[in-house]
């Protein structure tokens, strides 16, 4: 079975439809499938509810399908960052649903285990808990949380082989473990693509297995999410030299 593709149309020929749910690997903008995301983009396929933990900033990543309100719903924990995300939210363009992070993560795992629901402590008499069944275990109240399962994951990974596995280089490691498990079908876009085999096993953290479709898409951009810098002080001239160094 050949998994590889020649670019991220292709990769995503006949998987797109609208109302579909997608998964979006990434944290801010650190391990985003953003050459698949902008081929959503093009795809002119629309009513996505998305699962990510934000939607990148402004005019990078999933923002780019806000700006073309392609995306109905966003299930997230984090709306920093992207001011057309708070401004679509705020204006009732865009439905939110609010997940606190470390939730988000298991919601994801156990619906890549099959698990369909778990308990957790959690959001336990916050606005968090509305709408949702709460159980108590020796003593203490637990949230009953749905696992999560898409119609198709996007990943972004450092390093892939032919047979669809993949190793993710450090933070970028995030959410893309997770959400390659947890779809009917993920696909991935790598950086490197190497023959299979050529990846230590012990190495791989996502299984080929998982993997339906891989595209090479080269070295990413690097981006930076908050450029935060200080003036740098003058450092005093050594004495009797008149000059500033």
């Amino acid at each position: 079975m050949n998994k590889v593709y020649p670019d991220a149309k292709s990769a995503l020929a006949g998987l797109l439809k609208d109302g579909m749910m997608i998964m979006s690997g990434g944290f801010g903008l650190c391990g985003i499938a953003e050459t698949l995301s902008d081929a959503i983009r093009d795809s002119g396929v629309k009513n996505l509810t998305v699962v990510s933990n934000n939607a990148g900033v402004d005019g990078i990543g999933l923002s780019r399908l806000l700006e073309t309100h392609q995306i109905k719903k966003m299930i997230s924990s984090y709306v920093g960052e992207n001011k057309l995300f708070a401004q679509q939210y705020l204006a009732g363009e865009l439905e939110l649903e609010f997940c606190p992070q470390g939730t988000l993560a298991e919601r994801i795992r156990a619906g890549g285990a099959g698990i369909p629901a778990f308990y957790t402590k959690t959001g336990v008499g916050t606005l968090v808990a509305e709408g949702k069944e709460i159980k108590e275990f020796d003593g203490e109240k637990y949230l009953m949380e749905r696992g999560l399962f898409a119609d198709l994951a996007i990943v972004h990974a450092w390093k892939g082989d032919t047979a669809g596995n993949l190793v993710y280089r450090k933070t970028a490691r995030n959410f893309n473990p997770m959400m390659a498990t947890a779809a009917k079908i993920t696909v991935a876009e790598v950086e490197h693509l190497v023959p299979a085999g050529e990846i230590d096993p012990d190495h791989i953290h996502t299984p080929g297995i998982f993997v339906k479709r891989i595209v090479e898409v080269g070295t990413a951009l690097k981006r930076i999410e908050q450029r935060t810098t200080r003036k740098r002080e003058t450092a005093a001239a050594p004495a009797g030299t008149g000059e500033e160094v």
